[in-house]
């Protein structure tokens, strides 16, 4: 038995005895399929993803619920990377089997394949039986999926997801993206708040490529969100990581909001500094003796991701724990770039206090 699964289990009877409740939530950034990564994972007419996730997860499996965002349609060849991605099923399925729960599929690349595509990577997910939220393959099929409600140890939290658009490629044939819309999201808010959602997470794919710090007009959409109620807001898209905050709600005063602007990459083939890697959140929620349930804490490691290389696959690590002499330096110059925007600008999020390998 892991230590991961030790802790969980020591936490887990430690809250019986006591009488409240957790539940650990885990967030991470952009999945992507480039084509370097395509051909690393390419084995005998069909892709092989051994090792992908190996080193993170003993933390993401024993998350009670963990979220990514699924930047690339998943469906049959041909498999491609940028500008229009379309990824096979089995990186889907090493995914899952890393403890992924939610897919979030609302990003500017999910109509890449266009309408074929978007159906092909709903299938895909149900097909394995994995959440996922963002897009669906007709009015009726959101009417259906919508509001979702998750049952995570006994917290009912509502979730949503957002994109700012879709790289200028509009839906067709019926196909539904949910775009950023502040009447829709007030609606569908409410909506799930009314289907019993004691917590609300929010998942928005917006900002600036590449920028560590949010524009404008992200701060304009978090403090609409705010005053919603929304619990969580998790950002992505920028491919970078950028700011988070753990704080009281301005309009709600007995609550507080957790908020990121960006998660940065996830696994990708990126090359610059800043993008070879990007942050997994831990979030905390408790409900005590009030049996009111709160998001209680939150914090965040620093993932990198290690090319192929010697017929070996790509491999997310924790940004500490990089060992190879080719990659180190550089998982230093990522360490060292997010920790100085983490540190000026994060509030009461701190760095977990130790790795995976400790």
């Amino acid at each position: 038995m892991t230590s991961a699964w030790l802790i969980a289990l020591f936490t887990s009877l430690v809250s019986l005895v006591a009488g409240y409740d957790e539940a650990d939530l885990v967030f991470v950034g952009d999945a992507m399929q480039h084509k370097a990564q395509l051909d690393a994972a390419a084995r005998d007419g069909g892709y092989d993803y051994t090792g992908y996730f190996d080193a993170i997860e003993p933390i993401v499996s024993v998350a009670d619920y963990a979220v990514v965002n699924l930047e690339t349609p998943v469906g049959p060849r041909p498999h491609t990377g940028y500008p229009c991605f379309n990824a096979p099923e089995a990186f889907v399925d090493a995914l899952a089997d890393a403890g992924f729960d939610m897919f979030l599929t609302a990003n500017n690349h999910t109509l890449d394949r266009g309408p074929r595509g978007l159906r092909s990577t709903i299938d895909v997910l149900d097909s394995r039986g994995l959440d996922h939220i963002g897009t669906y393959a007709a009015d009726t099929a959101r009417v259906r999926a919508l509001p979702k409600v998750m049952n995570i140890n006994g917290f009912k939290v509502g979730f949503l997801n957002y994109t700012y658009g879709t790289n200028g490629i509009s839906p067709r044939e019926g196909v539904v993206v949910d775009y950023i819309d502040r009447a829709r999201i007030k609606a569908d808010v409410e909506a799930t708040r009314a289907a019993g959602a004691e917590l609300m997470c929010v998942c928005v794919h917006w900002g600036d490529e590449y920028k560590l710090l949010p524009n404008a007009s992200q701060r304009h959409l978090a403090d609409f969100l705010e005053a919603l109620g929304v619990d969580m807001i998790i950002g992505a898209h920028p491919h970078v990581i950028q700011p988070m905050e753990f704080r009281p709600n301005r309009y709600f005063p007995d609550k507080k909001v957790f908020l990121v602007y960006s998660l940065g990459n996830f696994v990708s083939n990126m090359k610059t500094r800043d993008t070879r890697g990007g942050a997994m959140v831990h979030v905390k929620l408790f409900r005590g003796d009030d049996k009111k349930p709160v998001v209680k804490r939150a914090d965040y490691r620093l993932l990198f991701t290690v090319p192929a290389s010697g017929g070996a696959n790509f491999k997310v690590l924790e940004a500490d724990s990089v060992k190879a002499p080719a990659w180190q330096s550089r998982a230093r110059e990522f360490l060292g770039s997010a920790r100085a925007i983490f540190d000026a600008h994060n509030i009461d999020v701190p760095e977990a206090s130790t790795t995976l390998l400790d």
